[in-house]
This record gives C-alpha cells, structure tokens and sequence, in this order.
C-alpha cells in the first residue's frame, strides 16, 4: 500500500493532468487559428484568475458595500485572498510546477507588492477617489493586472515549467 504522501501526490498528479486536458481541449477550439498563437497555459490562467477574480469581486462587495470597511482595506483583503488562491491553483493545475516553494512564494510576494501598488490600488483606488464605482475600478484594474500577472507568473514564478506546462529539463 502506497504511503499517504505518495497517494495525495498520485492525486495531485491527476488533477493536473485532467486540468491540463480541459485547457488543451479548450485551445484546440480556438477559432480564427488562435490554436496556433495562444498557449494552453494562458488558458488555463484565464479559467483559474477568472474564478478568483470572482472571489476577490465577491469579498470586495461583502467587505465594503455591505459591511462598510474602508476601500483600501476591503480591496487588500479581498485581493490577498484571491492572489493566494491564484498562486495554489496556478501552480498545482496550470503551470504544474515543482519548484521550491519557499523561493517561489518570496517572488510572488515580490510581483504581487508590485501589482497591488501599480494595479490594484494605483488603477482601483485611483478611480474610486475619481469617483468611478469601486466595482468598475476594480474591473478596469484587473484587466491591467491580467497581462503583467501571467507574464510574471509565466516567466518569473514558475519558470521552472516549459511552454507547455511540462517541467523543465
């Protein structure tokens, strides 16, 4: 009988493997010959960061518009949360990356400082003392963060993974 380490690994191995699946079949289904130029791993960011926007949208609403926290707080909490998330998920389903996690978590620490900064509250927190809704702050803000984020995490995070989510030689 396996050892449970081994087991939940086995396990582990699976969803990636499964995820993997869906995000290929999706890329195959690209129209206009998109299968040629977008990788199966932005797709698979997209599936994964489009969830955990919708929890840092759903927190956001929660923390702010009905218990009245301050924006900036409420936009923190919400974006730490979702970040974790996009961090377990990314690299367990996405990028199925085995790097040290410990190095890797210090510089995604380090891209996330810098994303909040420039995009989440720069953009967010920028618009909302304009006078745009916080809701479509935070939209306008996410659609900047997209592209640094994957890049960052494509070529920076875990860049122990090839382009096509396979481990690196």
């Amino acid at each position: 009988m396996p050892a449970a380490g081994t087991f939940r690994a086995q396990v582990r191995a699976r969803r990636g493997e499964r995820f993997a699946a869906l995000t290929a079949g999706i890329t195959r289904r690209l129209p206009f010959g998109l299968d040629r130029v977008i990788p199966q791993n932005v797709v698979g960011f997209v599936i994964i960061n489009s969830g955990t926007f919708a929890t840092d949208l759903v927190l956001l609403t929660i923390l702010h518009g009905v218990l009245r926290w301050p924006v900036p707080v409420s936009i923190t909490v919400s974006y730490l949360t979702a970040a974790g998330l996009s961090y377990l998920l990314n690299r367990t389903l996405n990028f199925r990356s085995h790097g040290a996690v410990g190095p890797q978590v210090g510089v995604y620490t380090a891209v996330l400082i810098v994303n909040y900064l420039a995009w989440i509250l720069g953009v967010g927190a920028g618009l909302t003392a304009l006078g745009v809704d916080y809701r479509l702050a935070r939209i306008v803000a996410a659609v900047c963060e997209a592209g640094y984020m994957y890049a960052a995490m494509r070529w920076v995070v875990f860049r122990d993974v090839d382009t096509s989510g396979q481990e690196a030689a």
